[in-house]
């Protein structure tokens, strides 16, 4: 399996920033509990991450967390605060965890925001460490946790994945470092752009013209003015 890291930088989109490939049976909160952030990182991910002993060594180092809140976990309710007015959130609770060895592992006060979902009709239920960012702007981050998905989707969609060529060890993971690091370059060639590409057109079109002699970079830009060049006189000729 693959783990990307996506990081967000000052109104810029996602990217990936580092990427650990393990087999299928590796747990994600295995690989999860090795990971070390700096202090004041957020990190985003979805209820298969939940453990209360990370939760508690992260809260520690004041390394931030938003995620589902799983439907058995026991807690206490030390304060209820008013959900603004106008928004999705409809509870914004500081709770204790009071499970068995739950206090223990992580004995921080959370926090437990219920959030509506529209487009699916139902609530959704986020637990955090942090206590002082309006309830609003933590589910604003949980709902960008959706980029991951979009991003295995694409990277899926545009870049034969699915099928490998060779099926060694080596050579699956010298495939999806390979799909990995292109994906990388052509985000970052949207973000590059000032023309407005989709990422799929934008592999399509680079994958038609990989044997075009054009400058790139006003391609890029005018992708349907930008002419054929000439190839150099001492480009070698591909023979059949």
């Amino acid at each position: 399996m693959a783990y990307p890291g996506v990081r967000f930088s000052g109104g810029s989109p996602y990217l990936p920033c580092w990427a650990l490939i393990t087999d299928g049976k590796t747990h994600e909160a295995t690989v999860a509990k090795t990971l070390v952030f700096e202090p004041e990182t957020v990190v985003v991910m979805d209820r298969a991450y939940n453990n209360y002993e990370m939760f508690g060594a992260w809260t520690a180092r004041r390394v931030w967390f938003v995620t589902r809140l799983k439907d058995n976990a026991v807690y206490h309710v030390c304060e209820r605060r008013t959900p603004p007015k106008g928004s999705n959130v409809r509870k914004d609770q500081v709770i204790e965890l009071t499970g068995i060895k739950a206090e223990e592992k992580c004995p921080f006060r959370l926090r437990r925001i219920v959030v509506w979902n529209e487009e699916q009709k139902r609530e959704i239920i986020l637990l955090t460490n942090h206590l002082t960012w309006s309830a609003a702007t933590i589910g604003n981050i949980y709902k960008d946790r959706w980029q991951i998905e979009l991003f295995f989707k694409a990277l899926k969609q545009n870049l034969c994945i699915r099928t490998f060529v060779g099926t060694s060890e080596n050579a699956v993971k010298t495939q999806i470092w390979i799909a990995l690091i292109a994906i990388l370059l052509l985000k970052y060639l949207v973000m590059r752009s000032t023309y407005d590409w989709s990422l799929s057109n934008l592999a399509a079109m680079v994958r038609m013209n990989l044997l075009t002699y054009r400058n790139f970079w006003k391609w890029l830009n005018r992708p349907f003015h930008e002419p054929e060049k000439d190839a150099p006189a001492l480009q070698m000729l591909l023979l059949g």
